[in-house]
């Protein structure tokens, strides 16, 4: 007989969602947090091997800042930004292809030093006797009326010629010691540097030779096209500004990485250098011509950093043996690293460098808006540096994995 006062074991338990005594709960929860860190580590690898990565930071990076730094986004600091950007433009072109061959070029910032004293002792309007006299090319090719060209009809024409070649021709050292005595391009490049710098600095011993034609000071200063942007507060009354869009530095550098651009990605001599890049050996066992290639590439390298040393040089109205000297080197290879140019050679495009450049810039930009030393600026370049190393060879370790 049923005894009615008895209630049944289950009658006072409601059944768990997902089965009884809640069984499928942990496991449901399980699957759904793999399936969130699936996401996540999936979204990661993605932005991790995107071609684009230095773009999205960069973006992040201003928006984060912009807040604290209001006059980030004023139209005279864009502009400003730009400015910084051709002519650094111009020399990490040149560190594009070095580093496509799984080598490097110390030397560029020798370069630019060097060609700017080539450029200045040839188109001088006139040199002071007594800063320059002690100079070692006083008397010969500097005087107090100007440089050895200065008069001449195509004189600065002339003079950026000569200053291109030799830049070029520094880059030829260096390319026929690392392709046919097969030094370690590190130690080439550094002995370049070192006494290119030195030379520079002997020749005009450590003084500039200012005083440019107005012609080559245009170059680096007269913008082509200008509009008005913003508003400035100037005794109450509000102006409009004018700031330049177009320039010939803009121009130059532009014509220089298109160019660069169309040589790495179509033609022959582009599949060559990457080649080299991930395997000489192979390459040379293939028919490439190894050591004529990596010849023209310190040519380029060297003939980009002298692209670069007329930007900055026409810029300041100055030739300086020092221009190249302190944290530039830093910043070239920096901004090439940083954009995604492989450390280890055989990955490169030029778009990439100009978004590292461009980066670059604006961080550099946004540290001096701080207000920090140029010790700390040094020091935070610096890490970003070793983590954009550190980010290469991770994408490396990802590829390697999935392939």
């Amino acid at each position: 007989m049923h005894d009615s006062g008895t209630i049944p074991e289950s009658a006072g338990r409601a059944e768990a969602p997902g089965g009884v005594d809640g069984e499928g709960v942990e496991p449901r929860t399980s699957a759904a947090a793999a399936h969130t860190t699936g996401l996540v580590r999936g979204f990661v690898r993605r932005l991790l091997l995107s071609e684009y990565f230095v773009l999205w930071l960069m973006i992040i990076y201003f928006l984060a800042l912009l807040p604290f730094l209001p006059s980030l986004s004023n139209p005279a600091n864009l502009a400003n930004i730009l400015s910084n950007v051709w002519p650094l433009l111009a020399v990490a072109v040149g560190q594009t292809f070095v580093l496509t061959i799984a080598g490097i070029d110390l030397s560029q910032g020798a370069v630019v030093g060097l060609t700017s004293v080539v450029l200045g002792m040839l188109v001088a309007t006139q040199a002071s006797p007594e800063i320059l006299s002690n100079a070692s090319i006083w008397g010969s090719i500097l005087t107090e009326e100007g440089g050895l060209f200065n008069g001449l009809a195509f004189a600065v024409p002339a003079a950026i010629a000569v200053m291109l070649a030799v830049g070029a021709v520094v880059g030829l050292f260096n390319g026929v010691a690392v392709a046919y005595f097969r030094m370690p391009a590190f130690m080439v490049t550094l002995v370049s540097l070192i006494v290119f710098s030195a030379f520079a600095l002997w020749i005009t011993q450590s003084e500039n030779i200012s005083d440019f034609p107005p012609g080559l000071v245009s170059l680096g200063k007269s913008p082509i096209v200008s509009v008005f942007l913003g508003a400035a507060a100037e005794s109450r009354v509000l102006r409009r500004e004018l700031y330049p869009i177009v320039t010939y530095p803009m121009l130059i550098s532009l014509a220089l990485a298109i160019s660069a651009h169309f040589l790495l990605s179509r033609t022959t001599f582009g599949r060559h250098v990457f080649a080299i890049g991930l395997n000489r050996k192979a390459a040379e066992i293939s028919g490439v011509p190894a050591a004529r290639v990596i010849v023209l590439v310190f040519v380029i390298s060297g003939f980009c950093a002298a692209v670069g040393s007329l930007l900055y040089s026409t810029r300041l109205e100055t030739g300086m043996p020092s221009l190249g000297q302190g944290a530039f080197l830093l910043d070239v290879i920096g901004a090439t690293v940083i954009g995604g140019i492989s450390l280890f050679g055989g990955k490169a495009k030029i778009v990439w460098t100009f978004l590292g450049v461009l980066f670059f810039a604006l961080l550099s930009n946004t540290l001096n808006l701080m207000n920090l030393s140029s010790f700390h600026i040094d020091m935070m370049k610096g890490a970003v540096i070793l983590s954009a190393a550190l980010l290469d060879a991770t994408r490396r370790r990802i590829m390697a994995r999935e392939g």
